[in-house]
């Protein structure tokens, strides 16, 4: 069984991912900035069949003591932790020359500092565990760079390389790494969702199963770096 935290769970690809983990009967705790989000994101969960059991706390990932928090009521909750896949993130598009320090150090905080946060208060517990995940949510931005992207490129590619330096550090305690790289996907990340969106992205529920793929592997394999984009995109 799956004992999973999933940061950014509350909406998009987050709350997809703890929706199918909940139907593998998995018990998942989430994570989100706003309570009253999280409060909904836990309700809904809860009415997705499955037989595990769904929490939620509000936490900044850049928080460290808020991270240590999350991680100590995930164990005491579910009696471990397992699975961590860290998803929460933000998405800044401005050229350099617009770009405030404060906006730059936000996006490298949260897409990166906070998954360091996350995966360093939690690799204690999943060391304990016996064939534990870590799963980062990056983007393929973290190699195909774009103007008014800097940040969020940087940010990503910085995960990727976080990612598979970590993978190498712990794959002999029984822990496996991967990164998910996915394109254009249709959520409220990047604007709001129209029929447009809807006809050519991903959906949510493409990366989640892709997570969910992850964590049937046997485990003999390790599928480090998966890439998922729409399979047919937008006509320029």
């Amino acid at each position: 069984m799956h004992n999973a935290i999933v940061t950014g769970g509350t909406r998009g690809i987050g709350f997809a991912i703890a929706a199918a983990i909940r139907r593998a009967g998995g018990n998942v705790m989430i994570t989100g900035t706003d309570r009253s989000r999280v409060d909904e994101a836990v309700a809904a969960l809860t009415a997705v069949e499955g037989a595990g059991l769904v929490a939620g706390t509000a936490a900044d990932v850049r928080d460290r003591t808020a991270i240590d928090r999350l991680v100590a009521q995930t164990v005491d909750r579910f009696g471990g932790l397992n699975t961590l896949v860290n998803n929460a993130g933000v998405g800044l598009f401005k050229d350099v020359s617009e770009m405030s320090g404060d906006e730059w150090a936000r996006t490298i905080d949260v897409n990166l500092t906070g998954v360091f946060n996350c995966t360093s208060a939690a690799l204690p517990a999943l060391k304990q565990a016996r064939g534990a995940w870590v799963i980062n949510i990056a983007s393929l931005a973290g190699r195909n760079y774009f103007t008014g992207g800097a940040a969020y490129c940087a940010s990503k590619a910085g995960l990727i390389a976080f990612t598979e330096s970590l993978m190498q550090e712990v794959r002999n305690d029984d822990i496996r790494v991967s990164v998910v790289m996915p394109g254009s996907v249709a959520t409220e990340f990047s604007g709001a969702i129209t029929r447009e969106h809807e006809e050519w992205k991903l959906s949510p529920d493409d990366v989640a199963e892709v997570v969910m793929d992850l964590l049937r592997h046997p485990g003999r394999s390790l599928p480090s770096r998966v890439e998922i984009r729409p399979s047919k995109p937008k006509k320029s």
